[in-house]
């Protein structure tokens, strides 16, 4: 396995200084804290929407998503019975897709009830130790709605939780250094770049969203 330092050394070689300019925003768990539920929901709704699907379109028409949505409070989204899902299949304001509108109806209840047991769901987030990030992937996979594969790591990036993302690129170099023997989707191989990302933090100081750019750079 490469140590951090020739991780960085290679990435930078191969894409020059203006690669910290593609670094993602990683949030402390206070500011994490900070954010309100509902930015939360939406996000949440962004990635499971373009999930899939050609993401420009999702974005062009979010200002409406926002609006059909009830500016995504929770408690509000969390609540609609048959007849408001029946008015959203039908609503232009959003892609009608009954599937992922009922996921935003079954994420709403996630993030109430996460809210309510830890005070915020940024609370939720920032809780969870570096060691057991996949544990955090695999909760909200359990929890929440269509947040399974890079569905999940995607949307914890876009909020600033500090995450590595197995990407075709990243999974590569993880398997070209022995890091991972086995598909990168079971449970052993991700507790192994899991592992192999928290020493590289360590030994680097830069987060795992910063180290699995580079990472993917490599290759």
């Amino acid at each position: 396995m490469w140590t951090a330092d020739q991780i960085i050394a290679e990435a930078f070689d191969r894409k020059g200084p203006l690669l910290e300019q593609r670094f993602p925003l990683v949030r402390s768990p206070a500011e994490l804290q900070a954010i309100p539920d509902d930015r939360y929901l939406a996000a949440m709704t962004l990635r499971v929407f373009s999930a899939g699907f050609v993401w420009r379109v999702i974005e062009n028409k979010w200002p409406t998503f926002e609006q059909a949505f009830d500016g995504f409070l929770p408690n509000v989204v969390a609540a609609y019975d048959h007849v408001k899902l029946a008015e959203l299949k039908e609503d232009t304001r959003v892609v009608r897709n009954g599937t992922k509108i009922l996921a935003t109806v079954e994420n709403a209840q996630f993030v109430q009830d996460v809210a309510e047991e830890h005070g915020g769901f940024g609370s939720y987030l920032g809780q969870w130790s570096d060691e057991d990030l996949v544990k955090l992937w695999d909760d909200m996979k359990k929890r929440g709605s269509r947040l399974g594969g890079d569905s999940g790591p995607r949307f914890l990036r876009q909020m600033g939780r500090d995450t590595f993302i197995m990407t075709g690129d990243v999974t590569q170099a993880l398997t070209q250094m022995g890091v991972i023997t086995t598909k990168a989707s079971t449970k052993s191989a991700r507790r192994a770049a899991n592992e192999a990302f928290v020493q590289w933090k360590a030994e680097s100081g830069y987060p795992m969203a910063h180290l699995s750019l580079m990472l993917s750079c490599t290759v």
